[in-house]
């Protein structure tokens, strides 16, 4: 945990928030169910316990079978649980109060935990507004659509709720949750930078054991068993494999071999669940073909574009905008698109090649806030979501401000069923050359990404090291491991 007064500020601000929204009348209660323990199969086998990350950040207790409640209008703020009784004793040995868990949050008040519930009901007998969070965990979606008598698929919906009878979640306190947690503290950095450091290593080792002959899975475990060593673990799933093509590629059941390239897409979680999210891609034989390095060089040119670019003030969609061109103006003179860069960009070629957004927020989520709402958090009122491809996944189109960490991430990809498909319905309006495209049929894709905090004049990357990036660099690191 942070200190306490990190939590009480937090939480000023939130009462401070909410009651800015301009609402006539009683504000009501802001409710934050923390996660509950769920069994993989049987009770007493459960999934590794994380803490629901908005609770976390304004309560800061990482254990289960926690809610807390902030009264908008008095201020009052009661956190929930019970203590443990001789029968967990036995199982788990003497543990803290209650009362002494919330005073490390600033927090005078607590009760049992089903006074959580007692008190959300007694609120909405006297008609006063419940603001709730959209739920992502089966526990807390089933719970609130009980509390609040609406169907479980309204709970992880966002709409404004003035009235009583709470059919979604509070669009005012996701808005407010989301000005808050965008702009990170002094004390989150901090940890950011710690978890970018177990990330620095857990992607060494992995370049390490990039060797032929090796499968897939031992790297995995060999990078995880870093992220378990020096902090909480991954901070989402692991993507490693030689078709770096498929985005998000889970399966490991290869063995590395010469010729192919192996895209690591991994990150850590620091001990107080603080993300990092990095992406290295390793010529299998430990050195790049010139095809592959004529690829791979436009790729970190639009990382080192993208990094050049965001400073306070610039929308994350122009600089993903400024990358579409770079990448095209590079896929250009190895001729495998034509026509004027400025045309391209406007008809969305590029993603062909790069159907993904540049980057996204990180922070205590890796793809920090997305349970809120995508577009809340990564767009701002006056921006609408494009329809293509690419430009239309993009996750942060925000304009930058200090505070912000954000990920870099360009990626150039050969995907077969797409271009087969764009080819079929001249999607590309002429501008793509596909007998040159096609010979790269069998080539995979490369990804570079590193993590940015952006400062007060540009921004950092995060973390005290940074991976090797360069073509050079890469090919000298891993001769280096030999």
């Amino acid at each position: 945990m942070f200190s306490k007064e990190t939590y009480t500020g937090r939480r000023a601000r939130l009462l401070e928030a909410m009651r800015a929204t301009g609402r006539d009348g009683e504000r009501g209660i802001a409710v934050f169910p923390g996660n509950a323990e769920a069994p993989q199969n049987y009770r007493g086998n459960d999934y590794k316990f994380r803490q629901e990350s908005s609770f976390l950040y304004f309560w800061g207790i990482d254990e289960p079978g926690f809610a807390a409640i902030l009264d908008l209008d008095s201020g009052e703020e009661t956190v929930y649980g019970n203590d443990v009784d001789i029968d967990d004793i036995i199982w788990m040995g003497p543990q803290p109060s209650v009362a002494s868990k919330g005073a490390l949050a600033g927090v005078d008040r607590t009760a049992p935990y089903t006074a959580f519930h007692d008190a959300v009901r007694q609120a909405r007998s006297k008609g006063r507004p419940v603001h709730f969070l959209p739920a992502s965990r089966y526990y807390n979606t089933m719970m609130l659509s009980g509390l609040m008598e609406c169907p479980p698929e309204n709970i992880g919906r966002t709409a404004s709720v003035y009235g009583t009878s709470g059919t979604a979640a509070s669009l005012e306190l996701t808005r407010a949750v989301i000005s808050l947690r965008l702009i990170k503290e002094p004390c989150e950095i901090e940890e950011i930078d710690k978890a970018c450091e177990i990330g620095y290593l857990m992607h060494t080792a992995a370049r390490q054991a990039c060797k032929p002959g090796v499968r897939e899975q031992d790297i995995v475990g060999r990078m995880e068993g870093v992220t378990i060593s020096k902090g909480w673990g991954v901070s989402f799933t692991t993507i490693l494999s030689q078709n770096g093509e498929t985005l998000h590629n889970h399966l490991h059941h290869q063995i590395i071999t010469p010729g192919r390239m192996l895209l690591i897409d991994a990150g850590a979680e620091s001990n107080t669940h603080y993300a990092s999210d990095f992406t290295r891609t390793l010529p299998c034989s430990g050195k790049f073909t010139p095809k592959q390095r004529d690829i791979y060089d436009i790729v970190a040119d639009c990382n080192e574009l993208a990094f050049q670019l965001a400073a306070p003030g610039i929308p994350y969609r122009e600089v993903h905008l400024a990358v579409a061109a770079k990448m095209l103006d590079g896929l250009k003179s190895l001729g495998l698109v034509n026509g004027h860069i400025d045309d391209m960009v406007k008809e969305g070629i590029a993603g062909l090649f790069m159907p993904h957004g540049l980057g996204h927020n990180m922070g205590i989520d890796v793809h920090d806030m997305e349970d809120l709402g995508e577009n809340l958090v990564g767009y701002d009122d006056d921006q609408t979501r494009s329809p293509q491809l690419g430009l239309g996944s993009l996750r942060m189109a925000r304009r930058l401000r200090p505070g912000h960490v954000i990920t870099d991430e360009p990626g150039i990809y050969f995907i077969p069923a797409l271009i087969g498909k764009w080819k079929a319905e001249g999607t590309d309006k002429g501008m793509v050359n596909y007998a040159a495209v096609e010979k790269y049929l069998d080539f995979g894709g490369i990804r570079l990404e590193d993590d940015l905090l952006v400062t007060d004049d540009g921004c950092r990357r995060l973390g005290p090291h940074r991976l090797p990036i360069s073509a050079d660099d890469v090919e000298a690191a891993m001769a280096g491991e030999q």
